[in-house]
């Protein structure tokens, strides 16, 4: 079963991030809003990963002193994705 999620990112540029994982696999990410380049990047290299993999290496990720970022935004919308 595919579950898709719309996450709403708090104290980074991204506005919204789309995410889709089936079986514990991350089947797709789509930002709106922030880096393009860097959100393209980072959901070509996440996709087709488990997402428990994803989340380890991205929780905790900072920009610029915010305490937080895109990547670690991403850890947290899939962590909901697998509730």
């Amino acid at each position: 079963m595919v579950k898709k999620i719309s996450f709403t990112p708090s104290g980074v540029c991204s506005r919204q991030i789309d995410v889709e994982v089936e079986e514990g696999i991350v089947r797709s990410i789509c930002f709106t809003g922030g880096c393009h380049g860097n959100t393209q990047g980072l959901a070509a290299l996440a996709t087709g990963m488990p997402a428990t993999e994803v989340i380890a290496r991205l929780r905790g990720t900072d920009c610029k002193g915010r305490g937080t970022s895109c990547p670690d935004q991403l850890a947290l919308a899939l962590e909901e994705a697998l509730r």
